[in-house]
């Protein structure tokens, strides 16, 4: 069942998972705290590097999904001739990016209508994610947010229509000025979705689309160094890219990027991460966004290729969970906490070895792990 040996960059799919178990630094870290934890939540950041480690030289036999994700760009009315040749650049790198990430790439430069046809062939149950990215001029009249194109303007109560159907994974890239207006009407579950701006009343021309573009497929985004650029970290890069721009021009910033992966409607400003992690809260009952969003890669690694869709989607989830648990962290005892955190891990662990996510065995899982150096007390988070 057990085949080649891995490389350990390939751990580093592992995401979430030693970044949460590590101790902050920096602006958002706290002081160390003495804990009444039993000893194997006060062994739990070294039970992590154990499990990791233990899992070198795993992978389970099945073929890899042979999919392929599909990506269509709506370009825009240029409206001006100098703009002609800029979305024309924006196509260009979306492009280089799929073809490079093996998707299947289709152009809509017409109409609305044209965007309708091309997304009533698509499969809508699949394991591999629907990119869709409007790169240009939109407007918003304060009823109906609009993105223009050369024939019938794109409306954005119309594209939430025909994305209804989909249960597969979507990926909505608004690159265009008053984009913020299209968030709540296009969230839902299992999509992503991320504006240019943070409202419909900003109306000048949006730079952030061509840094999107270009991070997408960009290397140096990958924040975590796992190999691969994910949609969060593709944000993230050209969020801080465009504020950078405004700074160096002297000019106040006329748009404000938003991510939104959870469903709610609401969006996630950029500058609520530190990093591929949300320090900061939203005001309310609000979650921050980004989980999922780090999960989806346009250029997946060479070892995310090799994961079956099964184990992919397995996988996915026990990282939302983890991530989740962790939000949750103030609402529980610190024994509760680290208990609750060392079963997911080591679900994760399982799953790595071939086993389903809540398989068990007559001897406990952890007495399996070898622990190095047990610490005396856990690290805060």
């Amino acid at each position: 069942m057990i085949s080649k040996p891995r490389p350990l960059s390939y751990y580093a799919s592992f995401r979430s998972l030693s970044n949460m178990l590590r101790p902050k630094r920096g602006r958002d870290s706290s002081p160390p705290f003495r804990s009444k934890a039993s000893t194997s939540a006060r062994s739990l950041p070294i039970l992590a590097i154990g499990l990791i480690f233990s899992t070198l030289g795993l992978v389970a036999d099945p073929a890899p999904d042979t999919g392929r994700p599909s990506v269509i760009l709506a370009v825009s009315a240029p409206g001006e001739d100098g703009y002609n040749e800029t979305f024309g650049q924006w196509a260009k790198s979306w492009t280089k990016a799929a073809q490079h990430g093996q998707a299947r790439v289709e152009v809509v430069d017409k109409s609305a209508a044209d965007l309708k046809q091309a997304l009533e062939v698509e499969p809508k149950e699949s394991t591999n994610p629907l990119w869709i990215a409007l790169l240009g001029h939109g407007t918003f009249d304060g009823r109906e947010p609009k993105f223009n194109l050369p024939g019938d303007d794109l409306k954005a109560s119309d594209l939430a229509e025909w994305l209804s159907p989909f249960r597969r994974t979507v990926v909505v890239v608004c690159s265009f000025s008053a984009s913020g207006a299209w968030l709540k009407p296009l969230s839902a579950s299992n999509r992503v979705i991320v504006t240019a701006t943070k409202s419909g009343s900003e109306i000048n021309y949006s730079r952030f689309g061509g840094y999107f573009a270009i991070a997408i497929g960009d290397p140096g985004a990958d924040l975590n160094k796992d190999g691969q650029t994910s949609v969060l970290e593709a944000w993230l890069s050209a969020a801080q890219k465009t504020a950078d721009f405004y700074k160096t021009e002297g000019r106040l910033a006329t748009e404000h990027s938003l991510l939104e992966d959870n469903g709610d409607g609401l969006g996630t400003l950029s500058n609520f991460y530190a990093g591929v992690r949300a320090v900061k809260k939203p005001a309310g009952a609000g979650h921050p966004d980004g989980s999922r969003a780090h999960q989806i890669h346009l250029i997946p690694s060479s070892e995310e290729r090799e994961l079956t869709a099964e184990l992919r989607e397995q996988r996915d989830k026990l990282e939302l969970e983890l991530a989740r648990l962790r939000d949750q962290k103030a609402a529980f005892p610190d024994e509760v906490y680290f208990a609750k955190l060392e079963d997911v891990l080591l679900r994760i662990a399982r799953l790595y070895q071939g086993e389903q996510p809540d398989s068990s065995s007559g001897e406990s899982p952890r007495k399996r792990i070898r622990v190095i150096n047990p610490p005396d007390k856990p690290a805060t988070e």
